[in-house]
């Protein structure tokens, strides 16, 4: 019943992301006039609608514009207006962001150490787990995107904008890989090649797409969501039906990232100017990110253990 349960709560949600549009602020007649103008002129400085961000004559379309016209705030281009520090554009994201890159280095690094160092060694100096490569290459995207993010929330350009969607889009389209590979135990590598293969081209697609013809915030919030229900609900069904003594981790990790996927798709204008959902969600990811690396780092030590007590 209770898997039943959770089923019915990852389809509702897979249900909701196709509701996903774009902000209301992307419509406004003012804006687009403005996106008109720049570009029509491409005017691209700080006093000129900076990548269609801004109005022609340098005065943000923000909440405290609307504010003062008795409006609430809206998303312009994807974004909330928020103040700035020291020309940082978004000051709590950017400090979050920077803890989750932070936190991603910590739990690489002591899974690096704990199997190359601290657990048994196979006679050709290769690990027994056999998902170390995958997870050594999940935690360089996983940093990766973390330090993009990071960059991007500071100073919010098309270069940057571009490099963080693509970065996460990377990195959610590999922790779909790892989830299917490791919840199906696939270890030949010929088996890992055709689960990749669609995937890897879908994600290498999607990013073409947005790079080089149309950087679509629905679009690309619906891909992103897509695959974060996929893949949390693929955890959900192996942590129920496996007896992996550290599935309680795995527990909290996917009900945890349901939470942060419902803030990413029910999203609300930022309090005190400065925390918006985008934040909170960074702030959730810390303690999860902790513990996801916790889970690899027993789930590594639990498979070393199954394998040599087989191959005695």
């Amino acid at each position: 019943m209770a898997q039943c349960r959770l089923i019915v709560f990852f389809a509702a949600l897979s249900c909701i992301a196709v509701a996903i549009n774009a902000s209301a602020g992307d419509a406004d007649p003012i804006y687009k006039a403005c996106v008109k103008e720049c570009e029509k002129t491409g005017c691209v400085t700080d006093k000129c609608f900076q990548h269609c961000k801004f109005s022609s004559d340098g005065i943000p379309i923000d909440g405290r514009k609307r504010e003062k016209l008795g409006d609430k705030p809206v998303k312009y281009h994807g974004k909330w207006p928020l103040w700035r520090v020291y020309g940082i554009q978004e000051p709590i994201s950017v400090a979050l962001s920077a803890l989750n890159l932070a936190m991603q280095f910590h739990g690489w690094v002591s899974f690096f150490i704990l199997v190359n160092y601290n657990l048994p060694l196979r006679p050709n100096k290769r690990t027994y787990y056999e998902f170390t490569g995958l997870l050594h290459l999940y935690g360089l995207l996983a940093m990766n995107s973390w330090f993009w993010g990071t960059v991007f929330h500071s100073r919010d350009v098309e270069l940057t904008e571009k490099l963080d969607y693509s970065s996460a889009v990377a990195l959610l389209g590999f922790s779909l890989i790892v989830s299917i590979l490791r919840a199906f135990s696939v270890r030949d590598e010929a088996s890992r090649v055709m689960v990749a293969a669609p995937l890897i081209a879908f994600v290498s697609t999607h990013i073409l797409y947005l790079n080089f013809y149309q950087l679509d915030y629905g679009l690309n919030k619906k891909v992103c969501v897509g695959m974060g229900v996929a893949q949390l609900l693929i955890w959900a069904v192996w942590a129920y039906v496996t007896h992996h003594p550290s599935r309680w981790k795995l527990w909290v990790v996917v009900i945890g990232g349901s939470l942060v996927m419902l803030l990413e798709i029910y999203d609300f204008p930022p309090y005190w100017k400065f925390v918006d959902a985008h934040a909170i969600r960074n702030a959730t990811a810390i303690p999860l990110t902790f513990l996801w690396w916790s889970f690899i780092r027993d789930d590594a030590e639990f498979r070393t253990s199954t394998l040599l007590k087989k191959a005695k």
